[in-house]
């Protein structure tokens, strides 16, 4: 390979300014990643990950090294750049540097090959375990917001979509579901391969590969493909619990625009889990919330729109988190309306007086890294875009959700642009509703059924 001309790699003087406060460890500089490939066998019974990763990327800048995101529970054996190896690395304090043997210019490609091995855990945060997490009998990925690094190397931070390809290796008696669309499902001795693709970006923490012993089944095929995975056990009480999720497809594609990504699958662990986890074209859930009931349908209508407001549309920065709950749970309370349930009015009424009788010190459009998955948020979220549709009258709010969703398909967002679109849709000023419920920590007053 003819050696690249340009000027000399300029160390950083300092460290890096974080990309995200909330989580300054999280995230790299110099480059951005437009595609993972993983290769990666899993042992089930030892909780044994061996993985290839092979990262594509181009350079924002000249840097003499560059780093990914890597938990230390993972072992870097060899490391290749542009095909250059062995590379020069180093593997500490959950950062795996490379420094590349020459000079790369910024707008070139760098295209990073990793092997690695360990035993995969999950990272211990404030807001609890996160990441690879081994079952009983198979494993979950649940990464939201720092866990990806659990289980491969990567720009982890939610601004840094890509495309994925990713095959993982398994015992053959158990399932592997990973995003995306399966390709191909190869089975030679005792092992099996799944190689799926997700086409459309996705930021590192929506990523997930979940195994064990499930059922797999399509329940539908309008208006987008459904599948369910859950233990065979389960299979009567899913489909009670989860039998209208085709209804709210359609509710949701209406209200909200059309639904994002290929098709939707809904999986069951044989596990409890604390709560359900969202993940790019899949929700997660535990056998807890599977009863046959129907106790816990608005979390899987809150699930859902999180394809819409999460997957599809991603924060840029973790302060808006309330772009992903508010919506989520304002879902919760539009799929209530539209199938025979509460109002959305009533429920928001309900929600306002507990929420009032709850201690004042959430600012929704910046809670800090301890209260961004602080229930209030959601909630809080969720009244602040029923004050918007109070302003706004019916047609235009859902006008201006579907023009958000669409002009912001697959990409990231922030508050301020969700404001500054609002401004299309009204000729009367929206700054002091903004004010009142992202601005200040009171709770603004219901007054005569208007929030404002």
């Amino acid at each position: 390979m003819k050696p690249l001309k340009a000027a000399k790699p300029v160390a950083p003087t300092g460290p890096d300014r974080p990309l995200d406060p909330y989580l300054p460890q999280s995230g790299n500089r110099g480059y951005l990643v437009s595609r993972y490939e993983l290769d990666l066998t899993y042992k089930v019974t030892a909780n044994r990950l061996e993985g290839r990763a092979t990262i594509i990327a181009t350079t924002t800048d000249v840097r003499a090294k560059y780093t990914l995101d890597l938990a230390q529970t993972m072992r870097v054996t060899k490391v290749s750049l542009n095909g250059r190896r062995p590379s020069k690395f180093a593997h500490r304090n959950d950062k795996l540097t490379v420094t590349p043997s020459q000079t790369i210019p910024v707008g070139a490609v760098l295209t990073f090959s990793i092997q690695y091995a360990g035993t995969p855990t999950p990272r211990h945060t404030m807001w609890g375990d996160v990441g690879w997490e081994e079952l009983d009998e198979g494993a979950l990925v649940a990464s939201q917001p720092n866990g990806a690094p659990t289980w491969f190397p990567c720009d982890d931070h939610p601004g840094s979509k890509a495309t994925y390809r990713v095959s993982i290796t398994a015992d053959a008696p158990f399932q592997v579901i990973s995003n995306g669309t399966l390709l191909r499902k190869t089975t030679k001795a005792s092992r099996t391969t799944w190689v799926y693709e997700q086409p459309e970006p996705m930021s590192t923490y929506l990523a997930s590969v979940q195994i064990g012993n499930y059922e797999v089944r399509k329940v539908a095929s309008s208006p987008v493909p459904q599948f369910a995975v859950h233990p065979p056990r389960l299979r009567a009480k899913f489909d009670r619990d989860f039998g209208r999720q085709p209804q709210m497809i359609e509710v949701f594609t209406r209200l909200f625009g059309p639904y994002p990504f290929a098709h939707y699958t809904a999986l069951v662990t044989d596990d409890d889990l604390e709560i359900p986890i969202e993940s790019q074209g899949m929700s997660v859930f535990g056998a807890n919330f599977c009863s046959g009931n129907r106790d816990e349908e608005r979390l899987v209508a809150h699930e859902l729109a999180h394809q819409w407001f999460g997957n599809s549309l991603t924060l840029k920065r973790w302060k808006d988190i309330w772009l992903h709950e508010g919506f989520a749970c304002y879902a919760e309370w539009l799929w209530a309306e539209n199938s025979g349930g509460a109002s959305a009015h009533e429920l928001a009424q309900h929600t306002h007086a507990r929420l009032a009788r709850l201690p004042q010190d959430i600012l929704l459009g910046n809670p800090g890294a301890k209260d961004m998955f602080d229930d209030r948020i959601y909630k809080r979220g969720a009244l602040t875009l029923h004050a918007l549709r109070l302003r706004l009258g019916d047609e235009r709010f859902f006008t201006l959700l579907r023009t958000w969703t669409a002009e912001h398909r697959h990409s990231n967002v922030t508050t301020e642009q969700l404001t500054d679109l609002a401004t299309r849709f009204t000729d009367q000023p929206l700054r002091p509703l903004w004010d009142a419920w992202l601005g200040t920590t009171t709770l603004p007053a219901l007054e005569n059924g208007r929030m404002y």
